[in-house]
């Protein structure tokens, strides 16, 4: 490879516990290249008390170079968030000058900076692309792709799907999913550790995860509650987490609030959790039910049944290839479907790459190719 010698300025934004826990090994792997000089954005949901200020984990990571930005309030809509964010950045980045922006997935924090990036002509790496997902996410997770300059992908059905969007194929990346790298890590903490940390009294347990579908406001509700009636009449243990901030998980976590106050035994409800920490919990789950990413896909890789409720990642799966996977609506009977799940045996399996994103990405970013493409947009028609 013809690699270039003089440092580049990388800023990786990230705002929620979730992105950042799919960009750290990327992160990893730049801030051990002397050629990098890596910065770190801090935003979102980190900086909500509610949600854990997971900021703070970054900063216990040792990581150089964090910026924290606030960019709402627990009542802020979702427009002006992304106000704020792209004023915020665009501030930042103006100090900075860096030569590099990357964001992932669908977040409206990664919208902002892959705006503020394509108006500044900084080139734009987008981790995850190409997905499918419901709600508001789909819409963001596009329009990102448009903006950013540089696509780097799960596997082939998103790399295809970028293409559908008019992008080159020599400006998208296959290289897999960068979670995985985690997950396939050797120096996960032991479940004791993730359970006496949280203090979570089981030995057998489900996790559940609940997020909002933006697109269904006036159902979120009573969505939950019905699903939580389930949860209860199965007499089973659940580690909950709390939803991401969409509009409508004011409504979920006021739910979780009305059971921690009957001091109902069978649940554990924790704002947020290390990533690590995380996986090392679903790596030793009975199941995961909800209707989070994580049980579409960091649960195949373990082999955990999921239950995926309602209509959030409708049509992120196929149902034929993903046998770990059970559907159901809100109304349908969780109880009988909890059971059928913990009592499945599912094979591990992976459509997201082999571990090594980390290393695909950065000798793509380090190779003098990238830095000498064109970022000028020319849209690609598919040749049909």
């Amino acid at each position: 490879m013809n690699i270039k010698t003089t440092n580049k300025r990388i800023i990786f934004l990230t705002g929620t516990r979730a992105d950042y826990g799919k960009m750290k090994s990327l992160i990893l792997a730049l801030s051990e290249n002397p050629e990098f000089e890596v910065y770190i954005f801090a935003t979102g949901m980190h900086m909500l008390a509610t949600y854990g200020s997971t900021y703070k984990e970054i900063i216990k990571d040792g990581f150089p170079n964090i910026y924290t930005y606030v960019n709402q309030n627990t009542n802020t809509g979702m427009d002006l968030a992304l106000s704020n964010t792209i004023t915020g950045f665009s501030n930042y980045i103006s100090e900075l000058h860096p030569d590099g922006i990357v964001v992932h997935g669908d977040r409206l924090e990664a919208l902002a900076g892959a705006i503020v990036g394509a108006f500044h002509n900084i080139r734009v790496f987008h981790i995850e692309g190409g997905e499918i997902s419901g709600t508001i996410d789909e819409s963001i997770r596009h329009a990102i792709t448009k903006f950013s300059h540089f696509h780097f992908v799960a596997n082939e059905s998103a790399k295809r799907r970028i293409q559908q969007l008019g992008e080159p194929a020599s400006h998208i990346f296959v290289i897999g999913s960068p979670d995985i790298d985690i997950m396939y890590s050797k120096n996960l903490p032991t479940l004791s550790t993730v359970t006496d940390y949280y203090e979570i009294p089981y030995s057998q347990y489900i996790i559940f995860m609940y997020h909002p579908v933006t697109t269904e406001y006036e159902q979120i509700a009573s969505h939950i509650q019905s699903v939580l009636n389930s949860l209860i009449e199965s007499g089973k243990d659940y580690v909950i987490i709390y939803p991401n901030n969409d509009p409508g998980s004011k409504e979920i976590i006021q739910a979780y609030h009305n059971i921690e106050a009957t001091g109902n035994p069978h649940f554990r409800i924790i704002p947020s959790m290390r990533f690590e920490y995380f996986l090392a919990l679903l790596k030793n789950a009975d199941c995961i039910i909800g209707n989070s990413s994580a049980g579409i896909r960091e649960a195949s890789i373990y082999g955990i049944p999921a239950i995926d409720i309602g209509s959030r990642q409708q049509g992120r799966y196929n149902p034929e290839t993903t046998p770990h996977i059970i559907h159901i609506d809100e109304t349908d009977d969780i109880v009988t479907t909890i059971r059928e799940a913990c009592s499945l045996s599912i094979a591990p399996f992976s459509d997201y790459g082999k571990g090594n994103s980390n290393q695909l990405f950065a000798d793509i970013i380090s190779d003098d190719t990238i830095w000498n493409m064109d970022i000028q947009k020319h849209f690609i028609d598919m040749d049909y």
